[in-house]
């Protein structure tokens, strides 16, 4: 069960007070930078390694992006909690060990060029930058968009561009590509993504709805086939704009 959003900033004003306080003097010369880089260790190590993410360049990245930078303000120390945490807008970031197992599966190489659909934070597409070449990422959101566009060129993710529109029917102008990592659940699989993605390339999309439950697939495009299974059940918020149309 996700915290209520007002429950999270509690907790995290709490954890934030609790810092200074007593329990925590031996730890309090410990500047944000090195608490969250502390963060980002343990939950590669916790939370990453130990429940089976193997690609070590997968491990690194993660251990790299900054996730707190991507996170509200309020709630900053809870940056790094093996969970999903809201970013407004009903959205959320998803939580840690989603992101890894998502990248990892798209088997990232240094040439790919890799579609996003739910740029969200701009989180998963700052993992992605940390391992592709180029990354292209759609959000439907516009608050949400432009804020992750502004977040990541701060944090120099210049690898990263990023588009306000509907990702139901991709980005054309630049497919073929790689690679697509879909965040948000439609019903089924957007044929014009299965269409951009090039021979030999993977997709890993949520698919389904909350009521009837939603499964994380893994698809590879093989000529005029694709190939593709369930890899595990998931809950991702629903994809909008023209999917819920059809």
């Amino acid at each position: 069960m996700r915290m209520p959003w007002p429950n999270l900033i509690a907790a995290a004003l709490c954890l934030g007070g609790c810092l200074g306080g007593p329990a925590a003097s031996a730890a309090g010369s410990a500047t944000p930078s090195d608490r969250h880089a502390e963060a980002r260790r343990d939950m590669v190590t916790d939370q990453l390694r130990a429940r089976g993410i193997a690609n070590e360049k997968v491990l690194a990245a993660m251990g790299r992006v900054p996730r707190h930078e991507f996170v509200p303000l309020p709630l900053r120390l809870l940056a790094y909690a093996d969970r999903p945490l809201p970013i407004g807008h009903d959205q959320t970031i998803s939580q840690p060990y989603i992101v890894a197992f998502m990248t990892e599966a798209l088997k990232p190489a240094p040439t790919d060029r890799v579609l996003e659909i739910g740029t969200g934070s701009g989180y998963q597409a700052a993992v992605l930058a940390e391992l592709v070449a180029k990354v292209y990422t759609i959000e439907i959101v516009p608050p949400l968009g432009e804020r992750a566009r502004a977040d990541l060129a701060r944090l120099k993710y210049d690898n990263v561009q990023v588009r306000v529109g509907d990702g139901y029917e991709g980005w054309p102008e630049h497919a073929p590509f790689d690679a697509i990592i879909v965040t948000c659940s439609p019903e089924h699989v957007p044929a014009p993504l299965v269409e951009q993605l090039r021979d030999g390339g993977r997709m890993i999309i949520p698919v389904g709805d909350v009521r009837s439950g939603q499964a994380l697939y893994l698809l590879e495009k093989r000529g005029a086939k694709v190939v593709q299974r369930a890899v595990m059940p998931v809950r991702f918020v629903p994809m909008t704009g023209r999917a819920q149309g059809r």
